[in-house]
Formats: structure tokens, sequence, C-alpha cells
């Protein structure tokens, strides 16, 4: 299998990365691989992944919800819940950020197509893209979406949309740097790109360290903090408009945690965690599991 080795941090070009942790894929295979942090800039990544052409299999498993769509057990349960109620507030976040009801909206990593769904019966002109070939055809089945695969994204023209949307996808592209260019030039002068991504430096993230489910390695390539997804954004051209923080990844998180580490009761600790992590981003929302960050061209 080719793994990918990375010798220069992506974001600010320096060499001087070390070892921060080892973590352990739960989900697929039990291997174990190493989160290097650059010492210059203090981005966090996963080393010796691999490549984006062989990673396909550490996806195919009917606990990874995203692509599979499954409801068994508690927590995924939970979750289906849960992600009802945020793809309201998703719709509405696009509507406010990008100062439209309506318009061109791409959605890369669509998984099972629910936000795309949403957009779609709300007016909106969607396109939409998925790696995963079960994923679209659950998209297809279910909502009779024409998913693409992800190599779409380089045939859109310039300027083809209003708002570009990543919902928990950033974390898991190789080409990290050549799609923050495509992004920058698919959008509108005036377009929005909304990108939420696990945040490596909230509560949860810092108490579990090592089994924090979010670095979900290795299928989660790139560990973000609120300054280094800032400072990325920065260099391809992009300012943070906004940034909103997601309380409730604290509580699934959370208890994902639990249960790596072997924990007894796992979904009453997951609570109790997850709470405390709620209060503790209501007075910080940096602190948040995860973050919803608005960037737009800088003029």
């Amino acid at each position: 299998m080719n793994k990918l080795t990375i010798n220069a941090c992506p974001l600010c070009g320096g060499t001087h990365l070390k070892r921060v942790m080892t973590c352990t894929d739960f989900y697929a295979s039990g291997e174990q691989f190493d989160l290097l942090s650059c010492e210059d800039c203090g981005f966090t990544f996963t080393q010796g992944v691999p490549v984006e052409a062989e990673i396909g299999r550490y996806y195919e498993t009917p606990d990874y919800i995203s692509h599979s769509d499954t409801k068994k057990g508690a927590m995924n349960t939970i979750y289906h819940q849960v992600r009802k109620y945020m793809l309201g507030k998703k719709a509405r976040l696009v509507v406010k950020e990008s100062h439209r009801k309506q318009g061109r909206l791409l959605d890369i990593g669509t998984g099972t197509g629910y936000f795309a769904e949403a957009m779609d019966q709300r007016g909106w002109e969607v396109e939409a893209i998925e790696k995963n070939a079960q994923a679209r055809l659950f998209a297809k089945e279910h909502f009779g979406l024409d998913v693409k695969e992800e190599g779409a994204l380089y045939e859109f023209e310039p300027g083809s949309f209003d708002v570009i949307t990543l919902w928990h996808v950033m974390e898991h592209l190789e080409h990290l740097n050549e799609v923050w260019d495509k992004l920058y030039e698919l959008l509108t002068n005036r377009g929005v790109l909304i990108v939420a991504v696990p945040n490596c430096s909230s509560y949860d993230a810092l108490k579990y360290g090592e089994y924090w489910a979010a670095y979900d390695v290795p299928r989660h390539l790139w560990h973000f903090t609120p300054a280094t997804i800032q400072q990325l954004a920065s260099k391809h051209g992009f300012i943070m408009a906004a940034r909103h923080p997601m309380p409730f990844d604290a509580f699934y998180v959370s208890m994902l945690s639990e249960k790596h580490r072997g924990s007894a009761f796992a979904f009453l600790k997951g609570m109790w965690t997850g709470t405390k992590g709620w209060f503790s981003a209501l007075g910080k929302k940096e602190r948040s599991s995860s973050m919803i960050y608005v960037f737009r061209k800088k003029r």
C-alpha cells in the first residue's frame, strides 16, 4: 500500500515537525497512525495515511455513518435526530451568510445527500460531489440527486457558485492547497465558503487525547484549530467573516471517545463530558468540539 509521507508543513512550509501522539483506527482496521505537529505554526496532521487512490477501504464499514446512513445503536440514533435539527440550522445559516434566499450552491462531500436535498427543496440550484459510490447511490435512490464523482470539482466554470459548503469534509482532502485554490476560483466575487471541521483544541479533544473520536485516523488527515484554518484561508485569498460553534458534536464525539477508551457506561459518561463541553463553549466558542467557519474573498 502506498502511503502519504509529509516532510514539510502544508500550511507554512516549515520542516520542524514533531510527533504529538499515536492514534488508533477504531472503525475499520485497528491500525495506528502518528499525529505530527509543525513547530513553526502549530498545524497538526496524520502521517502515513494511505494515498487518496487507496484509502477507500478504510471507509467501507457500516459504522461509518456519513456513508452508510446506519441507524444501528443508540449513538447513531442520536446522530440522526441531531442531523435532522442541524439541517434546518445549516440552511438558515447559508441564507443569512450569503444574503440571499436562493442561488447556486455546491456541496462537496455530500455523503448520503441530506443537506443537498434540503437546499434543493428550498429552491436552490444544487450541485453535489461525493467520492463514495455507495453514498452516491443512496442519494440517487432516496432523493433523486445526481451526485457527481470527485473529479467533477475541476469541471465547473470559474465563478459558478454563490455558496460552497464542506460539512466535515476538509479534514479528509489529500490535496489541501489545490482544493482551496479551486474553491476560490469557483466562487463568485461576493460568494461565501462555509466549512465545518472538528476542533482539535476543543474541550473534549484535550480531555480524550489519543482516544478523541474526531481524530478518526486515517480518514482525517488534517486537524484544525480556529487559528490554523484562518491562516490557511488567508493563504488562499480568503478572510474569515464569521465562526459558529457546533455544540451538539461534543455529545456524539464524547460518547464515541468513551467507547474507544473501553469505558463502562460510555453513553452516560459521554453525555456528561458533552454537557461540560457545551458549557465550556458557551464561555469561549473556540473551545467547541467542532466549528463552522464562513469565509469570503479578500477585497
